[in-house]
């Protein structure tokens, strides 16, 4: 029995030592093969098994297969899977990955994406993994609600119409480019996010790089940067299907096929959906058209060209007129409630609507010329068609006293455009009295982005590059509806005075502004061991004219003016400095002067009221950061401060004669600063955590005193004061909390938990508005806090690997206000408000193959 035991024993720790040495320790780092930066979260699974393990923070792994040969397999969304075979213990040391889109990496250099650790701004990065989890039914500008500095809404709540600030800057002063390419209007600096219906399903990343940025586009923009990069061509053949969901007839479809990268370099991929819904908001009925399509093909080993054109045809029903809370209160739809809309003939009639197409048509050439020198080049344009909906004439559109309107159906009801209809058939020959237009703002863009990469040695890089853009906006009125009327009489044109006018024609106004940018801009790289620094300058010219066809004789000169140019300049520099593989620190400051927009130079909204030495706006700005990386927590913190001086700031004014006419005010100064926190915390292999922390400072500097007026004969005719000194800088909340949480609740099945906090909201003002002193601050919209909700679960079905996804926004159906214009005395009874959406959700299937 001794003997039996004894064996048994040694039998047992023979088993154990089997076991023992039947595994294997595995390490290595996954890094892009593109940017070479670590990838966080990259799936390591021992191959046939669940056993794996994700990578952390710096790309990092390891983890004890289950034995000692087997395979590796080495997963990660957007990237080519890899395989490796293991023997024994094994250090794979760098482990590339290579994105599964041909020619990314080219498109990311053009488009100055910036890398973690190395280039020294603040920056967060959203790949479209996460953008198709967080979607739903938000608007695109809303997915990164939850980045530092970001404050991002619906605005009125139609289609497309959201908004977003940046460090408490509006859209104007917030750079938008997709891959690489300015899409901001060259007029008024404004982007219109309607326009790009559809671009967030072919978005591959979008970066946002708060304060001076890394784009190299002349002359930066003053709160940040937002660069989106889409979608170029699979290296692998495939597609997808797909299909969604939501509240308020929300209905959404698509699919995306690519050829996968032929054996003769060339690359296809097409992408189109159709979007369809009755709004959250009453009267916003919505539908949209979007198209994608990327053609790449090799030439040879040193060229590659690449052709993308995407758009979206887009037309929504608007609510363009805050209200106050307590009409919100006394109407039937609540927070829904829109003046903007109503029946004509039993169908739904919108007075405020939108209507756009905007094809974007790129060819990119990268041609590699040696090891040491690349160049990139894109050349695009532009075509824009469309315009804002509204009314002219008698306006019959108010909301009469305590809501009861004779042209209106019921307390605050949609309107009564069936009586508008009547009223004009009996004026017979006289015309319409009140009619439905569409201010049109169509466009010709052309540009040419040229950037040169030369590494001089292998620690410096210089970059030089051109950018150039010549736009044509052509502004007129479209008469839409006669609204039952046999005409519309509109004495607006000098040349056919007293014209009568049908649907289709041109009334009230009709110009074109034209404007042309040159920029040049220079960067030298440097980057030893844990240093990497740079500077670059830049320069551009601007010029305006203006052509006016209703308001001068074809026989004036005055129709036509002449060009007027206005130069920028720009000078920055940074550094990040990796203390050790955890810490990093990065410092940048820069000076810039950007040039004013449209109206600045032509004041008067016509051609006699010029301002030809419109003063430069002046901004200087600085900033530090700290990161930290390790294997469970990643966190950043940033800490800025942004002048802001002349800002341009208008003042309309009465002449002598009774005309209206509009100067220039300078001196109107601003300080934006802050600190910043993001992290994410990885606290187990199935739980990751996410938060960050805003806290604004954003003032107006000082009291602008004794601005005097003068009319065209140089009489003075009043004396301006400006008293808002201190005061908040509205429109924007300047504290904001995120908190967020994605727990693998099983292998294929996620549950998201995102909750956004907002606070120290200010009602937006106008600082032309503070003409007397002790006017005060500006309302101050009541905190709030909403949760939202995510579910993803993916299985396998036959040859399709199907994903399903559901969205619960605003969760507990919050009611908050998520815009507000000042009213006289400062208070909630008289601003103008905008309620934000209560809960809304959709559900969806993606079917890849």
């Amino acid at each position: 029995m001794k003997k039996i035991t004894q064996f048994l024993f040694a039998m047992a720790v023979l088993l154990c030592s089997a076991v023992a040495f039947s595994q294997s320790t595995i390490s290595g780092t996954v890094v892009d093969g593109d940017i070479s930066t670590p990838l966080p979260g990259v799936n390591i699974v021992e191959k046939g098994t669940n056993h794996g393990v994700s990578t952390d923070f710096d790309g990092n792994f390891s983890f004890e297969t289950k034995s000692t040969n087997t395979v590796i397999v080495i997963s990660y969304i957007g990237y080519l899977k890899k395989e490796i075979t293991i023997s024994g213990d094994t250090n794979l040391g760098e482990i590339v990955l290579e994105s599964s889109e041909f020619g990314l990496d080219a498109v990311q250099i053009i488009a100055s994406v910036a890398v973690d650790r190395k280039t020294p701004v603040a920056v967060s990065t959203i790949k479209s993994e996460q953008i198709q989890l967080k979607l739903g039914t938000q608007e695109f500008p809303e997915i990164l609600k939850s980045t530092p500095g970001v404050y991002a809404t619906k605005a009125g709540g139609g289609f497309g119409d959201g908004r977003i600030n940046l460090r408490g800057f509006e859209s104007e002063n917030v750079a938008v480019l997709i891959n690489g390419v300015p899409v901001n209007d060259m007029e008024n600096g404004r982007v219109y996010w309607s326009n790009w219906a559809g671009l967030s399903d072919v978005t591959s990343s979008m970066q946002v790089q708060r304060g001076l940025g890394a784009s190299k586009v002349a002359v930066p923009s003053i709160g940040g940067t937002i660069n989106i990069i889409s979608k170029t061509t699979d290296i692998e053949e495939g597609g997808s299907v797909e299909t969604s969901i939501g509240n308020d007839g929300y209905l959404k479809f698509g699919a995306t096929y690519s050829t996968g990268l032929m054996d003769n370099g060339f690359a296809a991929t097409v992408s189109a959906s159709k979007t369809d819904g009755d709004g959250y908001v009453d009267g916003t009925e919505f539908n949209a058209m979007s198209y994608f399509i990327n053609i790449s093909k090799e030439i040879g080993e040193n060229h590659k060209l690449a052709f993308t054109a995407f758009g979206a045809q887009q037309r929504h029903g608007q609510r363009q007129n805050r209200q106050l809370i307590s009409t919100y209160r006394a109407s039937e739809s609540g927070k829904r409630f829109n003046a903007d809309w109503g029946y004509k003939n039993g169908q739904v009639t919108h007075q405020e609507d939108n209507f756009y197409h905007k094809p974007q048509i790129s060819l990119n050439h990268y041609w590699d010329i040696s090891d040491s020198a690349k160049l990139s080049t894109s050349v695009y344009a532009s075509f824009g068609s469309g315009g804002g909906g509204g009314f002219s004439g008698v306006n019959k559109f108010g909301l009469g006293t305590n809501g009861v309107s004779d042209y209106r159906t019921g307390l605050y009801g949609p309107v009564d455009f069936d009586k508008i209809v009547d009223e004009n058939e009996a004026l017979g020959a006289q015309g319409s009295e009140t009619i439905l237009r569409a201010s049109r703002n169509d466009h010709e863009w052309y540009g040419l982005l040229s950037t040169l990469d030369m590494k001089l040695t292998d620690n410096l890089v210089l970059t030089g590059g051109l950018d150039l853009r010549t736009y044509k906006g052509i502004h007129f009125t479209e008469l839409t509806d006669l609204l039952g009327g046999q005409f519309y009489a509109d004495d607006s044109n000098e040349n056919n005075p007293n014209a009568t006018y049908q649907v289709g024609d041109k009334i009230l106004y009709h110009n074109d502004g034209l404007v042309n940018w040159i920029g040049l801009f220079g960067q030298l790289e440097y980057s030893y061991d844990a240093l990497s620094a740079f500077v670059s300058v830049a320069g551009s010219n601007t010029g305006y004219k203006r052509i006016d066809y209703f308001n001068y004789l074809d026989s004036d000169p005055n129709q036509s003016t002449d060009w007027y140019n206005f130069l920028g300049y720009m000078t920055k520099g940074g550094a990040n400095y990796n203390l050790n593989e955890n810490h990093n620190v990065f410092a940048n400051i820069g000076y810039f002067e950007k040039a004013g927009g449209f109206d600045a130079a032509f004041i008067g909204f016509d051609n006699e009221n010029i301002n030809p030495d419109a003063e430069n706006q002046k901004i200087f700005s600085v900033e530090f950061g700290y990161g930290f990386r390790a294997e469970k927590l990643s966190a950043n913190v940033n800490v800025y401060r942004t002048s802001w001086k002349d800002r341009t700031e208008t003042y309309s004014f009465n002449q002598p004669d009774g005309s209206r006419a509009t100067a220039n005010i300078l001196g109107v100064n601003a300080i934006h600063q802050g600190v910043e926190l993001d992290f994410v915390y990885r606290a187990t292999d199935n739980l990751r955590l996410t938060g960050m922390a805003s806290l604004g400072d954003w003032r107006w500097d000082n009291d602008v005193k004794g601005v005097q007026i003068f009319d065209d004969e140089q009489n003075l005719i009043e004396t301006v004061d400006l008293y808002i000194k201190d005061l908040r800088v509205g429109d924007a909340a300047q504290t904001t909390f995120a908190l967020g949480a994605n727990y693998d609740i099983l292998e294929r099945t996620t549950l998201m938990l995102d909750y956004n906090y907002y606070d120290n909201l200010y009602a937006y003002f106008d600082p032309s508005s503070r003409g007397t002193e002790g006017a005060g601050e500006s309302w101050k919209v009541p905190a709030y806090g909403l949760f939202d909700l995510g579910l993803s679960h993916n299985f396998d079905m036959g040859p399709f690997d199907v994903r399903l996804l559901g969205r619960v926004n605003n969760v507990f159906n919050v009611e908050y206000i998520s815009d507000a214009n000042d009213g006289v005395g400062s208070t909630a009874s008289t601003a103008l408000v905008y309620y934000g959406a209560g809960r809304t959700f959709s559900v969806g299937a993606k079917f890849n193959f």
